[in-house]
Order: structure tokens, then C-alpha cells, then sequence
């Protein structure tokens, strides 16, 4: 997910992507554990998707707090 598609999403389907991509890393951390995994370089990305998304979530927050 690239940060332009993350910025026109609302605070709610913000959470809502995150929330699904700690479900799916959850689950690639637990096939990685049992040695069933296949795509290695998925839990790379899904953790700087999530990185991304606290990332804009955080400047959005200090926009709204500024404009106060």
C-alpha cells in the first residue's frame, strides 16, 4: 500500500487495514515458527505497511492539533 492510497482513507479504515495486517502478520510469525512458510518477504512488507499507516495516522493527528 503506497502512502497516497493510505492517506485518503478515514481514521476508521485506517484502523481497520491495521487490524488485518497484524492478523496476517500474526499468522505468516506463526507459519514462519513452523517452518511452513512461503513467502519470506511478505512480513517485510506487511511491517512497513504498518509502519506507514501509525506514520500518517501520527501526521494527521498533529495536523488537526496545529489548526486548533
Amino acid at each position: 500500500m503506497k502512502p497516497a492510497e493510505i492517506r485518503v482513507l478515514s481514521p476508521e479504515q485506517m484502523e481497520s487495514q491495521l487490524q488485518k495486517l497484524h492478523g496476517e502478520w500474526r499468522d505468516l510469525r506463526f507459519q514462519d515458527a513452523v517452518g511452513k512458510m512461503t513467502d519470506t518477504a511478505r512480513i517485510r512488507q506487511i511491517r512497513k505497511v504498518i509502519a506507514r499507516i501509525h506514520t500518517i495516522a501520527g501526521e494527521k493527528q498533529r495536523d488537526v492539533s496545529a489548526q486548533v
